[in-house]
């Protein structure tokens, strides 16, 4: 983890704290010198969804492998075969 802050250094120095969490810094909240919490910088979800203008551009841009079917066939008559 990060640095450890105590409770103290948060209560005084909590503009300090959120400033380095903004840069950030992953810190480790003690309380009598024990870790008690992990205070972690906070990430934005990205949205799973995208356009489909956009997967049609990534899909042009990278070609499949060319053995990728004789692979697939492979795959599937393995299956087949073992029922």
């Amino acid at each position: 983890m990060g640095r450890d802050v105590s409770v103290r250094e948060l209560r005084n120095s909590t503009a300090d704290v959120i400033a380095d969490l903004e840069r950030g810094e992953r810190l480790t909240l003690t309380v009598n010198r024990r870790p008690v919490a992990d205070i972690v910088p906070h990430l934005e979800e990205r949205d799973p969804w995208v356009p489909s203008s956009v997967l049609r551009r990534i899909r042009d841009g990278a070609a499949a492998d060319p053995g990728l079917l004789e692979d697939l066939a492979d795959v599937r008559g393995d299956e087949i075969d073992e029922l």
